[in-house]
């Protein structure tokens, strides 16, 4: 089905037609009519009228031709400028749609190793990784977008619906990009600024992710925990690192501090939930928990395909121009 963007720009086609009853034709200026003397003449004159009245109307003829032309011309320009589509049958987008914001840790303290699989022991942001990004595969209807925080909060990714780009954006982060201690309130404060202006104001969620407590920063936790509530934004917290035990002792390998507490109140001010992740299948089964909490109905957006053709008018005017151009070159040479 052929649609058109702008179809009150078809108003410009009466442009000529106004102009063209407007504006009287321009006379001819003969001059003084001759004066003959003589009689004998007077056939000759009568077969050059006749004559005349041939090339008149041979000359309004071309003048019509000339204006259909030119018009047609017009009207293809006007046809590019009205934008034609070809638009494919609407469609109407999964009715279960969120705006998730990622928000994960990526400070020095992710590196620990205490999380393994079936062959070996792999640090934390491995793992988290490996799961948060079959997590965004997962997500075909929602809208993404992506917060790492170290000693700074930087948002990577603002919500969108590439989950290609975001999950290339997770697996080529490296613990300590953002620096060495951990500021959960400004990643948190980036996040709910982003999701703030975001039109849909159902179905907005925050699943923060971090193995420590907020040591930086200029956004307390506290303040942070506030702002959050006021949005009425839902925030998941999740605690990274395993529990510690005689084995992890004995190598070295520490909880740093993980502040349960305030991540625990802030998920509960907000409606969502806490989660403790001690390894990588519960990490999974964290995200996995998320997936089924977190659908709501929500009214469903029609959509349609759309692909543009103003070109195929645009260049057919060309054409017609070059056209012209080349012949009235040729008939006065």
């Amino acid at each position: 089905m052929i649609i058109f963007a702008y179809p009150k720009l078809f108003l410009l086609l009466l442009l000529p037609l106004l102009f063209f009853v407007i504006v009287p034709p321009q006379k001819q200026q003969f001059g003084d009519a001759l004066k003959i003397p003589f009689l004998n003449d007077l056939k000759a004159i009568k077969e050059n009228a006749s004559h005349s009245r041939f090339q008149i109307t041979n000359k309004s003829f071309a003048s019509f031709l000339k204006f259909v032309y030119l018009f047609l011309i017009w009207s293809l320009l006007t046809i590019a400028v009205a934008r034609p589509q070809l638009a494919g049958e609407p469609y109407r987008l999964n009715a279960n749609n969120r705006d998730i914001m990622l928000v994960i840790d990526i400070s020095t303290s992710m590196l620990n190793p205490d999380f393994s699989t079936q062959t070996r022991r792999i640090d934390r942001l491995s793992a988290v990784k490996a799961v948060v990004s079959a997590f965004i595969q997962k997500r075909t209807d929602d809208k993404i977008g992506l917060v790492l925080f170290g000693t700074r909060a930087y948002l990577q990714s603002p919500l969108t619906f590439d989950r290609k780009s975001v999950q290339e954006i997770l697996l080529n982060t490296d613990a300590g990009m953002a620096g060495q201690s951990t500021s959960i309130g400004d990643a948190l404060g980036l996040a709910l600024k982003n999701l703030r202006k975001e039109k849909n104001k159902e179905n907005k969620v925050i699943i923060l992710l971090s193995d420590g407590e907020s040591n930086d920063g200029a956004l307390s936790m506290a303040q942070a925990i506030n702002l959050a509530e006021k949005e009425g934004i839902k925030i998941y917290t999740v605690g990274v690192g395993a529990e510690a035990n005689f084995i992890n002792s004995l190598f070295g390998l520490r909880n740093n501090e993980l502040d349960e507490r305030s991540l625990k109140t802030l998920a509960q001010r907000t409606k969502g939930n806490y989660f403790r992740a001690t390894d990588l299948n519960s990490l999974a089964e964290i995200y996995d928990r998320i997936d089924a909490l977190e659908p709501e109905q929500t009214e469903g957006t029609f959509v349609q395909d759309k692909t543009d053709l103003f070109y195929i008018p645009l260049l057919s005017a060309l054409v017609l121009v070059f056209f012209g151009l080349f012949f009235s070159r040729s008939f006065v040479k």
